[in-house]
């Protein structure tokens, strides 16, 4: 948690406040078993009916400042506590956010979750406790120690053994906690992690009647995480009666000496009383250090982990001085001699690809499943950055410019349709959030979507439950595809976006996009070679190297690899026709 100490600083003129009123309630606290002595001694002993009187107002007097301060502190704590973790969820989404895709390949999407939730979570109840008792025990115990050696120094061992006794067990506890607290943050983890694997992918579990396989998995992972937590948990139970023993011990002891020392007139009862008072306050202190030191070790591993999140840099980032794209050229991209590894790869994926696309044609890449094609478009939207080599947008090198210039720039539909929870027309606008409904049905009519949504009871309001999981993986590619068009971009990257299409569609949707982005640059990874074949310029790729590049005409002649999965997929005469 010492790592994540700086995010404090906003709330420092809070903390001081709030040890001043914990000293303010432990000076309040100590000073009442004084009161109490004095009555007892020199009130009721004394027959002294004005003393008693007096120092009892007195004593309401320091108690009712003494709540005073209580409440401030409760409210206080929760105020910083709440605010901490809060400022801590945003770091954590911000940080995430600028992630790139080797950074996600660190953590999976389940730890993530439970980092920004459970464990921030972990780390506001932690803060709250240490912000109200961690202060407060150790000056309360040592202040309690102090007044009782005063008022009976010859019971002062007493305290001494008990306080002995508490620090060995608390130690013990701790040593004990700490292991079995990281093994359960992992557990939780790999709960979140089967639980989100099964839900995604009910369908497909269904399917295949592996239900009772996730379900032996869930309870796989259930089962441990409720072994630790049940563990932890009776550490946490063994506290109280322990202390509880110690305070009862304590109290035995007090008395059987106590009497015998007041029965020999070396202590006065009120002194007795009050040393019995501090000696519950020297428990009380060690109680509240041990809830400290239970809830501290888990949190300790949550901040660990939030501080990994937090501590990683982004591979990629924006130049110090970004360059402004030249408004002369739009849409031209250009890779020179690209090559590009995945981080920890002996091999790389991409080598040596060099090649222009120009403002206003199609350029299409194909190859067979590993070749390198989605990777190699990945590498526009600067998802991951080139390992050698160099591309350009627009004449400029895109890792000299700002990100958010860059992706201005483009319109990237990836091949699994993503839709957010909201409406049709809210995923339509989602990058361009000013257009009009003009705008909007124009984009989903050239996207081949507004035969279906027009059927919709709702139409563009229709709701779009979480993932889109209430529309099909054409709807899904189509509203995707409108999404793109309608930001206007001067490049489109689709990613296999037309897959989940029929040929009809597929077709159809070609045709409109040829008549309105004519400006455009549009780039095409496709494994169906009607989908590419009246392209301006195609690409095969062949274990991450160009091994064709021409028209669909000039391939069929001078390419093997092309030639082979186009007649693997359409014969002679349906690829002359589909020509035509």
């Amino acid at each position: 948690m010492l790592k994540l100490a700086k995010y404090l600083k906003p709330y420092t003129l809070q903390i001081i406040a709030i040890f001043i009123f914990v000293f303010g309630q432990v000076m309040a606290d100590l000073q009442l078993p004084d009161y109490m002595a004095k009555i007892v001694n020199k009130g009721i002993v004394g027959a002294n009916t004005r003393l008693v009187f007096t120092t009892g107002f007195a004593m309401l007097i320091v108690a009712l400042l003494g709540a005073a301060c209580t409440v401030a502190i409760g409210f206080l704590a929760a105020r910083v506590a709440t605010g901490f973790s809060m400022d801590l969820r945003a770091k954590v989404f911000d940080k995430v956010e600028r992630f790139s895709l080797a950074e996600f390949d660190k953590f999976s999407t389940a730890s993530l979750i439970t980092r920004s939730t459970n464990d921030v979570q972990q780390i506001q109840m932690a803060f709250v406790m240490l912000l109200r008792l961690a202060l407060y025990g150790p000056i309360m115990g040592v202040g309690a120690v102090f007044k009782a050696s005063r008022t009976a120094p010859s019971m002062t061992w007493i305290l001494g053994l008990v306080v002995a006794l508490m620090m060995t067990l608390i130690v013990v506890l701790f040593a004990v906690a700490i292991p079995k607290f990281k093994r359960l943050q992992t557990l939780m983890d790999r709960v979140n992690l089967v639980t989100r694997q099964y839900l995604t992918g009910l369908r497909v579990i269904r399917a295949f009647n592996t239900q009772e396989h996730e379900e032996a998995r869930f309870d796989g992972a259930n089962v441990d995480l409720t072994n630790v937590s049940i563990f932890v948990n009776r550490l946490t139970a063994i506290m109280m009666p322990m202390m509880m023993l110690f305070f009862n011990l304590t109290a035995i002891t007090t008395i059987w000496v106590g009497s015998h020392l007041i029965g020999s007139g070396n202590l006065l009862i009120g002194d007795m009383i009050a040393f019995m008072q501090y000696s519950m306050q020297v428990i009380m202190a060690f109680l509240m250090i041990s809830f400290v030191f239970i809830l501290v070790p888990r949190a300790s591993v949550s901040g660990q982990r939030i501080a990994e999140v937090l501590a990683i840099e982004p591979i990629i980032n924006d130049p110090a001085d970004p360059l402004a794209f030249s408004e002369d050229q739009k849409g031209l991209v250009e890779f020179r001699d690209v090559t590009f590894s995945y981080p920890g790869a002996d091999t790389p994926v991409l080598e040596n690809i060099s090649f222009t696309a120009e403002p206003g044609e199609t350029t299409a890449f194909i190859g067979s499943t590993g070749s390198g094609k989605s990777t190699l478009i990945n590498l526009i939207p600067r998802f991951y950055d080139v390992t050698g080599g160099r591309i350009f947008v627009d004449g400029v090198d895109i890792r000299i410019v700002a990100q958010e210039a860059l992706r201005a720039r483009l319109g990237y539909i990836p091949q699994k349709g993503v839709l957010f929870s909201g409406t049709i027309a809210g995923n339509i606008k989602y990058g361009a959030p000013d257009a009009g409904d003009e705008a909007m049905r124009r984009a989903s009519g050239i996207a081949q979507a507004q035969e279906f949504i027009d059927e919709l009871e709702e139409g563009f309001a229709t709701p779009i439950a979480q993932g889109g999981t209430n529309v099909s993986g054409g709807q899904k590619q189509r509203l995707s595809i409108a999404r793109a068009i309608i930001k206007k971009p001067e490049i489109y990257i689709f990613d296999d976006s037309f897959s989940a299409l029929d040929f009809k569609t597929d077709a159809a949707l070609r045709e409109a996009l040829h008549a309105e982005i004519k400006e455009a640059t549009v780039l095409i990874v496709a494994q169906r070679i009607s989908t590419i074949m009246n392209a301006d310029k195609i690409i095969v790729l062949d274990e991450g190297r160009m091994v064709g590049m021409g028209r669909h005409k000039e391939l069929m002649e001078d390419c093997p690899i092309y030639k082979e999965i186009a007649l693997s997929q359409l014969s002679e005469e349906e690829l002359e026709l589909e020509r035509v």
